[in-house]
This record gives C-alpha cells, structure tokens and sequence, in this order.
C-alpha cells in the first residue's frame, strides 16, 4: 500500500472518529464521575458494560463504513445478455433509468460522485462515515445509530455527574474544564444523533429513502405516482428492511403497486 494511502479521507475519517470515542471515554474515567465511583468502590458491572458498549458502537461504525453498501454490478456483458437483463429487470410501464458509469440503473440505485459507484437503494452519503449508506448496510447504520445514541446519552449523564460547581469560577474551569467541554461536545452529537435515528425510524416504517424523500418531485419513478410504490404497511416494511422478508425486486413491488392503483381506478369508474 502506498505511504499516501494512509492519508485518504476514509483512514483520516476512521481514525478520528476511534480516537475521539476512546478519547471521551478515557476524560469521564480520569474525572471525579459516577464511572470512576463505581469502580473505586468495586462495583465493576457497570463500567464494564459501558466499556462494551462503547466497543459494541465502534465495531459497528467501522462495519457500516467499511462494508460494501450495495454496489451495482459494472462487469461488462455480451450485448445480448445485457437486454435480457433490461428486459426482466425493468417492466415495460417502469421508466428506464440510464447511468453514464453504470449503465441501466435497477430501480432505487443512484450514482455516487464521492465514491463513483451506483448504489442499490441508495440512502446517502455519509461523510461522517465516508462510505454510502445503501441496501447492504442501511440496517446496520440504524442499528450503530441506537447504539451510539444509548452511549451518547450515558456518557451524557456520566460527564453531568462529576460537574461539582464551586468558586472561583476560574479554578473550577481549570479542574473541570476538558468534563465541560466533554459534557457539551456529548450534548451536540446527542441532539444529532437522535435526530438522525428518528429520521431514518421514520423513512423505514414507509419504506423510503433519504434521497427519495428529498428529490421524490425530480425521480421518474415517483414523480408519475401519487403515493410512495414501495409502502406496503408498516409491519411489511420492517420486515423487509431488517429481515429481508417477503423477498422480491423492487422493480416488481413498483409494478405491483401500479396494478392496484389501475384496479383502483377502473373500480371507481
């Protein structure tokens, strides 16, 4: 690998974010916190899952943004396997999608400038991350963003516990200082990650994306259908997105779907 490698976004993004979790972790155990009282007095139960904790949001951070989200398929094929593969994948009433890179787009897919790939049920891309979040680990990243908010919200309450306020001001900030500063850069990502963790709650019990739900007025495939083709009831929705089930392309469930708005509407006439 070359030197300069070491130096790419992903490895700078990666690092930072290790060192800043064990670096917060480190500040609430060296300060005067409920953390360091359980363990003064023995009781090692509690740090000890807090600790495992901590691992457990970091393993899955490093998951989701070293995995593959859900890459299309660029290997070039003969030009007659290519349209059958047009044909089955995109019925005749669903419009085709075209990539420069990529070829013809399954439905959901969208092409990625920072990571110059096309992306199965694209969600977005995550700079925090520097990875997509896609049909492969769009579940994960939900899962690490509960994950992260519980340790968040706990290292909240462990910062809180070891601000003894006193006088002179400036002698408290000396000794109190980095659990402050600490206890407000724990307060930011709290608020954005149970912002983020409500949002995505919210776009899988409808089955829809970020980028759908942002730019649905400029997506072909959404733009000519008055509700989301892809909502099928919240119970379905969630087991299709954390379990898979009931399996089926996504080209299939469009089509589906536009079969009971026509009956729906010959019915009506």
């Amino acid at each position: 690998m070359a030197p300069w490698a070491l130096l790419s976004p992903g490895v700078l993004v990666r690092t930072g974010h290790t060192v800043l979790t064990w670096g917060i972790t480190l500040v609430l155990f060296l300060h005067d916190t409920a953390l360091r009282q359980w363990e003064e007095q023995g009781e090692l139960l509690l740090p000890l899952t807090f600790l495992l904790l901590v691992l457990g949001s970091l393993l899955l951070y490093l998951a989701v943004s070293l995995m593959d989200p859900g890459y299309v398929n660029v290997q070039p094929q003969p030009q007659e396997e290519v349209k059958e593969e047009q044909t089955a994948m995109v019925p005749q009433a669903i419009p085709l999608r075209r990539c420069r890179y990529c070829l013809v787009l399954p439905l959901r897919a969208r092409h990625c400038r920072e990571c110059r790939r096309c992306v199965r049920r694209y969600d977005h891309h995550c700079p925090w991350m520097e990875n997509c979040v896609g049909e492969r680990n769009h579940p994960l990243f939900v899962a690490y963003l509960a994950l992260q908010l519980v340790v968040l919200l706990w290292g909240l309450y462990l910062a809180w516990s070891g601000l003894h306020f006193f006088r002179p001001w400036g002698l408290w900030l000396r000794s109190s200082g980095l659990l402050f500063a600490t206890f407000l850069l724990l307060s930011l990502f709290s608020l954005v990650a149970s912002l983020l963790l409500a949002s995505h709650l919210y776009l899988v019990a409808s089955n829809t994306t970020t980028w759908e739900f942002i730019s649905s007025h400029r997506i072909a495939y959404l733009r000519q259908r008055p509700s989301n083709p892809f909502d099928r009831g919240l119970t379905r929705n969630l087991a299709h997105f954390f379990c898979g089930w009931p399996s089926g392309s996504w080209e299939t469930l469009w089509a589906e779907g536009e079969e009971e708005e026509e009956e729906g509407r010959s019915q009506a006439v």
